[in-house]
């Protein structure tokens, strides 16, 4: 940009020095032109008059007139027309004839004095045109060289050659000192732009994202009784009662009946002899997601005569399928349906012999209900025999966002390619075998097929179709509770898309600014003055969790655990059980323990290490004020991080999060026996890398 400029100037420049150069060429051949043709005339009038002379008649008043009296009066009038005319390149013969004719009406004069007097004027118009014209062009050549510092001074040069080439036609009569006001242009110079807003791209999604079924946010204020909600089987009414179950939450009771809707029919066939649609559900943490669809599986699949996998429910972690085999277990006891946990806390082969069974007539499955998580599920779908999915009736994917993100180990494909796989035994019944879902034709009407059903639930369900895409899903309907409170709750509303995430009612969120080195003092200070009876604290790294655990447990006071993947499950199921029972006061954690895991109980949620991202903030303090309960969240916030965290909450609509400050001489009574306790983390750190070494 800066050499094109350069160039363009210095071009500028060059023209206007050849314009210079060309204005004085003009000047002197129409300096030379105007005396050739004042030379010209005076001639012309000598050789006219001298006849006139020679017949020796006097003027009318009876005197001869003087010499050069007939120049003396003419007016100068006409002399200025006469040398304009001449400078207009009209001074052919007619003109000559003109002033021969005023000159007649003037009277006669000796032909000495005629050309003395015209052939004077002549070369004193001739002398102030020149002295005109010059200051013309220094006036034009200020203008322009003013004109090329503005934006337009393209056009104003273009005008400036129009006017140059007029100027070869006429001579101007009066010299002007005012510079000509440059006309509007509509050019633009490079580089100088203004700027203008930038507007707001408005997402266009799909009818099912962009109008959802919007669900009550505020628990408490809306509990559903149980015997309120149609369709729920007289059996599954008394285990609920029995579990002290008197309610539904809002999710749960407009997500149980969907479910029970779309297999009316049975699960054999959907509803009408046509597929069923796929549901999502995206509420919060501790909404009860969980009952949403334990309890529309088990009714299902209560009349079920062979043992089959008609319902798998994919998680994506060790921890919370157990979470989840549990309440299923709960539900189907009593009624015959069998529940199978594979997640590789067993042997690959105590979990085949959970599977399946070898019999004289081929392999028979032991399990209606699996829960597992995808790494383990790929393995036995591809290493365990006889294990087949072709009577999946639902696919259950919790915790979906993280799923989708974790697609890459390739388990949906998996799944689905299972579900439709043809079966080698020719023997078997055809009738309800089913091939892999395409247009609906006449044809593909003509048998029917058990449907696969997929059901996603997570507090952080993504917008973005792109990745949902990757489920494919069928005519999916979705349940949501993200949405602003100032629209007005319908069956059918736009959703809000500011409001990205929604957390749980009775949360308090606060985040405490601090630098590196203040920071476990700062937990210290919250355990022992706030008295909290169970607090889940969350670092970044299991490293991280570790080396705190031996800090708080040098320091002395607290009763802690850590909780991590360095730790063998059996430990991890131990330490999980005593934090339940109250015997462990503060629970520090990786995010292991952020999904889905429900511990009763936990006052605190402490981010010790800052979320880098906001759907782990979500998950983080979700694990408190679950089930309409009240829970209280602080974030210890470094100071370089301050700006990122907050506007990572703003952009997710959570702009309401408090800023608690604790002073340093509250810390101070913690500094010394603070020391003391690094001193001896620094020993037991010590002695646990002598122990790797070895």
């Amino acid at each position: 940009m800066a050499l094109f400029s350069i160039t363009r100037y210095a071009a500028e420049e060059e023209e206007e020095e050849e314009a210079g150069a060309e204005a004085q060429e003009r000047a002197r051949v129409l300096l030379e032109r105007l005396r050739e043709q004042a030379k010209a005339r005076q001639l012309r009038r000598q050789r006219e008059e001298r006849p006139r002379g020679a017949g020796g008649e006097p003027a009318a008043g009876g005197e001869a007139p003087s010499p050069g009296s007939e120049g003396r009066g003419r007016p100068r009038g006409e002399r200025r027309a006469a040398a304009e005319r001449a400078a207009g390149g009209s001074a052919a013969p007619g003109g000559g004839e003109e002033e021969d004719e005023d000159e007649e009406d003037g009277g006669a004069a000796p032909a000495e004095g005629r050309g003395h007097g015209a052939g004077g004027d002549s070369e004193e118009d001739i002398k102030q045109q020149e002295g005109r014209r010059n200051v013309k062009n220094k006036s034009k050549r200020k203008k322009r060289n003013e004109e090329t510092e503005g934006a337009e001074r393209k056009k104003a040069r273009s005008e400036g050659a129009e006017g140059n080439q007029s100027t070869k036609e006429e001579l101007p009569v009066a010299a002007s000192g005012e510079e000509a006001t440059p006309p509007p242009s509509s050019l633009v110079v490079l580089g100088d732009y203004d700027r203008k807003p930038v507007q707001k791209v408005q997402p266009f999604l799909p009818q099912w994202l962009a109008q959802p079924k919007l669900l009550q946010k505020r628990i408490k204020e809306n509990l559903i009784p149980v015997g309120d909600v149609p369709g729920i089987h007289p059996k599954l009414l008394k285990k609920l009662q029995m579990n002290g179950i008197e309610s539904f939450f809002p999710v749960q009771a407009e997500v149980i009946p969907a479910i029970l809707q779309s297999a009316s029919n049975g699960y054999l066939v959907g509803q009408g002899g046509y597929r069923p649609k796929d549901i999502c559900v995206s509420a919060p943490t501790g909404s009860g997601k969980t009952l949403s669809f334990v309890i529309p599986i088990v009714q299902v699949l209560l009349d079920r005569v062979v043992c089959q996998v008609r319902a798998l429910v994919v998680l994506p972690t060790k921890e919370l399928a157990q979470q989840v085999s549990k309440v299923f277990n709960i539900y189907t006891d009593g009624t015959g349906l069998k529940v199978v946990l594979i997640t590789g806390q067993k042997s690959f082969a105590k979990e085949q012999d959970m599977l399946v069974q070898k019999k004289v007539t081929g392999y028979c499955s032991l399990a209606d209900i699996i829960v597992a998580t995808p790494g383990r599920l790929a393995d036995h779908i591809s290493k365990t025999p006889g294990f087949n999915l072709t009577q999946l009736r639902f696919l259950i994917i919790d915790e979906a966002d993280r799923m989708i993100d974790d697609m890459h180990q390739n388990w949906l494909n998996q799944v689905v390619r299972a579900a439709f796989q043809v079966e080698n035994d020719s023997g078997s019944n055809t009738l309800f075998q089913r091939t892999k879902p395409g247009p609906v034709t006449a044809a593909s009407c003509c048998y029917p097929q058990i449907p696969l059903q997929k059901l996603l639930f997570s507090a952080t369900l993504t917008q973005d179709p792109e990745k949902l895409q990757q489920l494919g899903l069928f005519q999916p309907r979705l349940f949501t509770s993200v949405y602003s409170e100032k629209k007005t709750l319908g069956t059918e509303t736009e959703q809000d898309a500011e409001e990205k995430y929604t957390l749980p009612e009775g949360l308090s969120q606060c985040y405490v600014p601090c630098d590196l080195n203040s920071k476990p003092l700062l937990l210290l200070h919250f355990m022992l003055t706030m008295k909290f009876t169970r607090v889940l604290c969350f670092t970044n790294s299991r490293e991280a969790s570790h080396r705190l655990f031996l800090l708080v447990k040098a320091f002395g006071g607290i009763s802690v655990a850590e909780f991590s993947s360095r730790l063998p499950p059996n430990e991890r199921q131990r330490t999980m059980k005593e934090f339940e029972q109250g015997k462990v006061q503060l629970l520090i954690s990786t995010d292991a323990t952020a999904r889905g895991i429900d511990i009763k109980g936990v006052n605190c949620v402490i981010n010790y290490d800052a979320p880098q991202f906001i759907r782990t903030y979500i998950h983080r303090v979700g694990r408190t004020a679950r089930a309409g309960k009240v829970g209280l969240a602080f974030s210890m916030v470094l100071r370089i991080q301050e700006r990122r965290f907050l506007r990572m909450l703003k952009d997710a609509g959570i702009p309401d999060i408090k800023k608690h400050l604790v002073k340093g001489k509250l810390l101070k009574p913690l500094v010394q026996q603070y020391e003391e306790a690094l001193s001896k983390l620094e020993k037991t750190v010590k002695g646990e890398r002598a122990q790797k070494r070895a």
